[in-house]
């Protein structure tokens, strides 16, 4: 069984946890790669999940990939440079490329360390809660190497060109009140509270209809590289999908009769 992330639920909301404490939650090994694509295909394929809350186990988010691995030259970061590149590709950048295709929103509730590509893990995330422990680095430089899983294209977006290039250029780690101050994370909370915030967060997010939210979250999504113009146009393609729904329906009769409604994804 792979144990690398667990999977809970409760409600409509999945958590998933990094589950290598000792290690401080890698994301460079095959089998988080693998298990993190698992849970992917099977949020886009259940209705009933509605929010995602990724976290980790023990004292840190996420230490990013295997420093141990990069100092033995295994795995991941063995072989011939060609070698190399296609372990990239067939490696951790599947984790990106998952996550950017994850139909529901993704809150990462960052409870520690967050290094590397666990600096980009969180920047997957649509939103992001922080506990005033946790830390932030965009930290390949301090070893020689690159952002190799995407971090380049992530960063700017969450804090704009200048703050994310004096984050990739100096390797320096900033704490959760400047990533709130910079933008990188919505809000810092208490370490005990982190989880409970998260959750509310996420219950709010999935009281809405989940057809609709998974809609929002496409357009969000492919209105970072499109046009206006070609925005509106898929809008106005996609919105009579919403407004033959069963729980559009809803919305309006819970509107109109000023009751609490009950979506069905339907």
């Amino acid at each position: 069984m792979n144990d690398t992330v667990l999977a809970t639920r409760s409600g409509h909301v999945a958590t998933w946890t990094l589950n290598l404490p000792e290690q401080r939650n890698p994301i460079s090994d095959q089998p988080v790669v693998e298990r993190i694509e698992e849970l992917v295909a099977e949020a886009n394929d259940d209705i009933d999940i509605r929010v995602v809350i990724i976290t980790g186990a023990g004292k840190g988010f996420s230490s990013g990939g295997n420093v141990k691995h990069m100092v033995d030259s295994t795995g991941l970061f063995g072989g011939a440079p060609h070698v190399q590149r296609n372990g990239y590709r067939k490696g951790i950048q599947r984790i990106p490329r998952a996550l950017y295709h994850l139909e529901v929103p993704l809150i990462a509730a960052v409870n520690g360390a967050a290094i590397g590509a666990g600096c980009d893990l969180a920047l997957m995330a649509d939103m992001r809660i922080a506990s005033e422990k946790a830390i932030f680095a965009e930290s390949f430089v301090k070893l020689g190497i690159i952002p190799g899983d995407g971090g380049a294209w992530l960063l700017p977006r969450a804090v704009g060109n200048a703050r994310a290039a004096e984050m990739a250029f100096t390797g320096d780690t900033i704490d959760a009140k400047t990533a709130l101050d910079w933008g990188l994370v919505s809000r810092v909370v208490a370490p005990e509270a982190l989880l409970d915030e998260a959750m509310k967060l996420a219950e709010r997010v999935a009281s809405n209809p989940p057809n609709a939210v998974r809609m929002t979250k496409k357009l969000l999504r492919e209105g970072q590289h499109m046009t206006l113009e070609s925005l509106l146009e898929l809008s106005a393609a996609m919105q009579p999908l919403a407004h033959h729904t069963r729980d559009h329906r809803e919305a309006l009769e819970g509107f109109v009769e000023k009751r609490p409604t009950n979506y069905t994804g339907e």
